[in-house]
């Protein structure tokens, strides 16, 4: 992301050429920040030798998970359609990992028919479904047991996953439990402890204070994990004023916990690999001025991101050109739903801006267009992948006589 001579650019493609030649509102990914993030992440885990997962909630789109297989990546799926689409793109069995509280029979089945590394089981009852699959086939099922450690991760409240007041994973008495039932299985083989406590964390406290749990059902336990899933959940910088997460430290904390408990770490990272790696350009529908602020109502509407809605999430707001003139008067970044949580940001200043200029909404690459829906009867928008000068269709947009 940069202005050259004012005007913004993905990589080497202005967004005004972009919105003339796909119009408004369209996602757009950067395939060199993709190619960068994924490329540091492996940097900075280089001493650990992790097997990464890319969590397909974040994106799931099949040319996006193509380039994550090109690099190496495997897959952290919830869904058969997830599941689906991670095979689609070609990343390998061996590198998928299966997670959610809520897998159905016909979900359990397909992924032991195909062979993936993991199901992580996030209750008994799960299990129970687990081993009845496996009885029938004749087979000894790979499964990993979810922890909920019950540790705050201190980020938003609505994606916070690792407390005891939230739906996932098993306790730890749970856990105690269940392998001493199982260890000797013949159908079922666990294989990984697994923990994920939440989303958009930016410090290693939470992490330090998770791997403190982790150790403590192991050295309980006594039990030759093969490998210990530590889930994904690390931030990106959505605002300046954010703090980075502070990859350093959290090495140090992963190597100190192999130092005393010998295993292959897994991490589901999504939106630290695509977060800032998508764009949402938006044309400017009006600008409705009152006594307190200026509403500027965009073309796009959190039927094609949500997020600010349905967490409260703030994304940065940046004009396509370059005026240099400030206004220093509230903006409210709207959309046209009929709806008051149909906004995007607020902002006490911004520069100079007219009906029909462009905007660009950042880091919405993941939990973006996945997020995306029909609501008002709107169409979703066209996905786009620049790669240096060259744009491609990723995923066309929608059409009106394609949802009435």
């Amino acid at each position: 992301m940069r202005y050259k001579k004012g005007h913004f650019y993905i990589e080497n493609v202005s967004a005004k050429n972009i919105a003339r030649q796909f119009g408004t509102p369209s996602y757009v990914y950067s395939y060199s920040k993709i190619k960068d993030n994924i490329i540091n992440f492996k940097k900075k885990f280089k001493t650990i030798n992790p097997l990464i997962c890319f969590s397909v909630k974040s994106n799931a789109n099949l040319h996006i998970l193509s380039l994550i297989n090109k690099f190496g990546l495997g897959a952290d799926v919830v869904s058969k359609g997830e599941l689906l689409v991670a095979l689609k793109a070609k990343i390998k069995p061996e590198k998928i990992v299966f997670s959610g509280v809520g897998k159905t029979v016909e979900e359990l089945k397909f992924a032991i028919n195909k062979k993936i590394l993991l199901i992580n089981a996030e209750s008994e009852n799960e299990i129970i479904e687990i081993e009845k699959i496996a009885k029938k086939s004749k087979k000894k099922i790979n499964i990993g047991l979810r922890l909920n450690p019950d540790i705050d991760a201190k980020t938003l409240k609505k994606i916070s996953t690792g407390k005891k007041e939230n739906k996932f994973g098993l306790n730890g008495k749970e856990i105690l439990k269940i392998l001493i039932k199982y260890k000797n299985s013949k159908f079922i083989n666990i294989i990984c402890l697994s923990v994920h406590i939440g989303s958009q964390i930016t410090s290693h406290i939470p992490y330090k204070n998770m791997l403190k749990e982790v150790n403590k059902i192991i050295q309980k336990s006594k039990y030759k994990f093969e490998y210990i899933d530590l889930g994904g959940g690390m931030g990106i910088q959505y605002e300046k004023k954010l703090r980075k997460l502070n990859y350093s430290k959290y090495n140090k904390l992963i190597k100190s916990f192999l130092s005393k408990n010998n295993a292959k770490i897994i991490f589901e990272p999504g939106r630290s690999i695509v977060g800032n790696a998508g764009y949402l350009i938006s044309k400017i529908t009006y600008i409705k001025k009152n006594n307190s602020k200026n509403f500027v109502i965009l073309d796009a509407a959190m039927n094609d991101l949500i997020r600010p809605a349905l967490y409260g999430a703030k994304h940065k707001i940046v004009p396509s050109k370059l005026s240099g003139v400030k206004i220093i008067k509230k903006h409210e970044f709207v959309g046209p739903i009929c709806e008051t949580t149909d906004k995007f940001l607020t902002v006490s200043k911004y520069q100079k801006i007219y009906q029909r200029d462009m905007v660009i909404i950042c880091d919405v690459g993941a939990y973006g267009m996945v997020l995306s829906s029909n609501y008002n009867l709107r169409t979703k928008p066209v996905e786009i992948l620049v790669n240096k000068s060259s744009t491609k269709i990723i995923t066309k947009r929608q059409k009106l006589n394609e949802i009435t």
